[in-house]
């Protein structure tokens, strides 16, 4: 049987409504489009299996992977929690335009609406045009009867929290929170396995036949935190090391502001992911060396204890 190693997978590129060329253009992903939106890195949803694209194990889908190796792939904790089930998705997005205003349910709405997991996730702002911002749920708190007027009267904006942001801002984004990223804005974005969104508001936006895209205005009510939520995540960012950004039920993302070398150890029996926002470095492995660049995500299977990083990058790393 193959050995386990670093892996990467092919990017998994869906057009949007919103989406522009910065995935190419910043990322370098391999785009043919003018509305490019996502890269799923990495992702096990349903008729979008990420497939492995370097290594002896090119070609095959991440859940063939799961099948064939297990523990040695996921790790004992993991399997622990979700059987053999991939509990995180992985994604870069440009916004050219606003996104719809949306949120997400929980797992037991989730679970018993779409057989899902909810969609607890994270952004990571690795690129913001000027006077570029994001809504995070609302201004103060509020009812849903309130809600629900502003809604109808197209005047929802009005209520919400508009953030300004630029590079490096952090953003966690808890089940039920009313968002939505602004124009101009690439982000790296942790979630849950999940492709469940509910849509609430689409700018009053229409097709070439003037249809507007769905709404899920009865599927969100029993859905949406009408609590103010402050979603903004402080923390540090010391060089050559991995410094705590979120540490939720889900998922654990650090900052590596790496200048130089730094020696990675696993901190527990799980697989890890890496997501390169910015520079050039290599990944050190045995006697193995990835040239990693801003825009590759790579995933450590739960097997491999040790690796050395060595250049000038910023890194998410992302465990359970």
């Amino acid at each position: 049987m193959n050995r386990l190693y670093p892996l990467l997978f092919k990017p998994i590129l869906k057009e949007r409504i919103w989406g522009g060329t910065k995935l190419k253009t910043y990322l370098n992903k391999p785009i043919s489009s003018e509305i490019t939106g996502e890269s799923w890195e990495i992702s096990t949803v349903p008729n979008d299996l990420s497939v492995v694209n370097n290594g002896a194990l090119k070609g095959k889908n991440i859940n063939e992977l799961i099948e064939l190796f297990s523990k040695d792939f996921l790790g004992d904790s993991v399997i622990k929690r979700f059987g053999n089930d991939f509990p995180l998705l992985f994604k870069f997005i440009d916004a050219k335009e606003d996104l719809s205003i949306q949120l997400h349910p929980n797992d037991f709405l989730a679970k018993k609406r779409h057989n899902s997991f909810g969609k607890t996730e994270m952004w990571y702002v690795m690129q913001a045009d000027s006077n570029s911002r994001l809504v995070v749920g609302f201004k103060e708190n509020t009812t849903k009867q309130e809600y629900l007027h502003h809604l109808e009267n197209k005047t929802l904006v009005s209520i919400l929290n508009e953030v300004p942001v630029k590079k490096g801002d952090v953003f966690f984004l808890e089940t039920g929170t009313i968002h939505a990223i602004g124009a101009g804005v690439v982000i790296a974005e942790i979630q849950q396995t999940s492709d469940v969104t509910y849509r609430i508001y689409d700018w009053d936006r229409v097709d070439a036949n003037g249809k507007g895209r769905e709404l899920h205005t009865d599927l969100a009510l029993e859905a949406i935190t009408f609590e103010k939520t402050n979603a903004a995540i402080a923390f540090q960012a010391i060089e050559n090391t991995s410094n705590q950004v979120v540490d939720c039920p889900y998922f654990k993302t650090n900052i590596i502001p790496l200048d130089g070398i730094y020696n990675w150890s696993k901190k527990q029996d799980a697989f890890s992911v890496f997501m390169c926002t910015e520079g050039e470095l290599d990944l050190l492995f045995e006697e193995d060396c990835f040239r990693l660049k801003a825009g590759n995500t790579i995933l450590i299977p739960a097997v491999i204890d040790n690796l050395v990083f060595k250049g000038n990058a910023t890194l998410l790393e992302i465990s359970i």
